[in-house]
């Protein structure tokens, strides 16, 4: 296995559309497995192949509060939601040590493929319906800051820039 670099806000990168995975062979499963350990290691919650410019729709998830049950989502699809709405307050490994609050359903049900290529639906609420509707957004090329107004966005694109300047000069 093996962490991935994970692509930063605003990377144009972030906003392609993710085609769909077209069969759970080998190296589907070896990017799940690097996909997995890259999130751990990075103490989230959630990442989409997106996040680590892979454009295929998968994403992986650990909402547990062991976080020991990992989630592997191949080509999801939300096939019903509640409209009941929540207001969370999310944070992104593409947009490190941001934090805003976001309305999303407050549960979904996901059918996707598992690691193994298996067809599975799951009703997800709380955390993991919050986080399952994050990532998808990010195989569609949305990250959640654009939930946020204009001013916010310009004020977080100002700051990734700067961190990444001085990341670059070895600041940071």
């Amino acid at each position: 296995m093996a962490q991935l670099p994970i692509l930063r806000y605003p990377d144009p990168r972030l906003h392609k559309v993710a085609k769909p995975v077209e069969a759970v062979d080998a190296r589907i499963k070896q990017l799940v497995a690097d996909m997995l350990e890259t999130m751990y290691e990075s103490e989230g919650v959630g990442l989409a192949a997106t996040q680590v410019d892979v454009h295929e729709r998968l994403f992986v998830m650990d909402t547990s509060p062991e976080h020991d049950q990992p989630m592997v989502f191949i080509n999801p699809q939300i096939v019903a939601r509640s409209e009941e709405l929540v207001i969370w307050e999310e944070g992104c490994l593409s947009v490190p040590q941001v934090w805003d609050k976001v309305t999303r359903n407050a549960r979904v049900t996901v059918r996707a493929l598992d690691r193994e290529g298996a067809e599975f639906d799951i009703a997800l609420d709380g955390l993991a319906a919050v986080c399952a509707q994050h990532e998808i957004d990010h195989l569609d090329g949305k990250v959640f800051v654009e939930y946020l107004s204009l001013l916010k966005r310009e004020r977080i694109k100002i700051k990734m820039a700067k961190r990444a300047r001085e990341e670059a000069r070895g600041v940071a």
